[in-house]
């Protein structure tokens, strides 16, 4: 494998989280101050117990909401086969192995750095794709675990989530007629804000973190038109699925190597860039590798 450290996805991730926590400090110092310090101290404690959570379960709490389990060798001997195999290629930890019992083709990584992560796939992805396609999307996934972007699309996932919890809950819980009123809706503003920046931030990061697995899968594996052909197997999959079977799962896109959202907003504010543009980026590592 020639691997090459993608330094744009490097200086992307950096100035993603940079300019993440620089607006959540500014974030909290505006909710201490139109609050005047209401329960700051609970709030603390709360944020800093789900960040341990995120932290230290984001693998278990990912495959968790997706309905997906660990499996054995026994149970998947192939699929653990080509798994050690490509990490071993990637020289990377063999990572653990899950399968999520649903129709949808897709798969994810999730985990908090190299030596704890997992990749997951669907039983949909098993049955539609050939040893070729499959190893391609293996080797995607895989790829993400060595750059690293995980963790970091985690880390940002919570934060963004955490100002939408104050946009959702924060009238229900603290905006009753009382002297408070005016400063929870002031902080419910301030939160609308900073999760619409977050949103735009995570999905510009996203949209180039795919570009660099996909390059990244190629180098792994050697043979980008693989991964070019399952992509157009599963993105043809997924125009055949039913809108309502896949809602429960929007919230994995970002993690996703295929988007499940549809429609021109979707596409707008989607996670992934567009397949077509992925797929002409693989055919011309392809010809690249066949003239070398």
């Amino acid at each position: 494998m020639q691997w090459k450290a993608d330094w744009g996805l490097r200086a992307r991730m950096g100035l993603t989280m940079f300019l993440l926590f620089a607006l959540y400090i500014v974030f909290f110092a505006a909710i201490i101050v139109v609050t005047e310090g209401q329960s700051i101290l609970l709030a603390a404690m709360l944020i800093g117990g789900f960040s341990l959570i995120q932290y230290f379960y984001s693998d278990k709490l990912a495959l968790k909401s997706m309905g997906a389990k660990t499996v054995s060798e026994e149970e998947y001997p192939q699929l653990h086969a080509q798994v050690a195999r490509l990490s071993q290629q990637a020289d990377l930890p063999k990572p653990k192995v899950a399968v999520a019992d649903d129709r949808v083709p897709n798969a994810f990584a999730t985990g908090r750095n190299q030596r704890n992560a997992a990749v997951c796939v669907t039983t949909g992805l098993l049955k539609q794709l050939n040893d070729d396609e499959l190893e391609g999307v293996i080797a995607h996934e895989l790829a993400h675990i060595k750059n690293r972007d995980v963790m970091v699309m985690t880390i940002a996932s919570f934060l963004s989530t955490l100002a939408f919890m104050i946009v959702r809950w924060g009238a229900f819980f603290g905006g009753g007629r009382n002297r408070q009123g005016g400063g929870i809706i002031v902080a419910i503003l301030i939160s609308l804000v900073v999760w619409i920046i977050s949103y735009i931030l995570i999905r510009a990061l996203s949209r180039y973190r795919e570009y660099a697995a996909d390059r990244g899968a190629a180098s792994i594996t050697g043979k980008p038109d693989a991964l070019a052909s399952a992509l157009m197997t599963i993105s043809g999959e997924m125009e055949k699925i039913p809108t309502n079977d896949m809602r429960d799962e929007a919230e994995m896109n970002a993690f996703f190597i295929i988007p499940i959202s549809k429609g021109s907003i979707a596409k707008l504010f989607s996670t992934h860039p567009p397949t077509e543009k992925r797929i002409e980026q693989l055919n011309q590592l392809s010809a690249e590798m066949s003239g070398r």
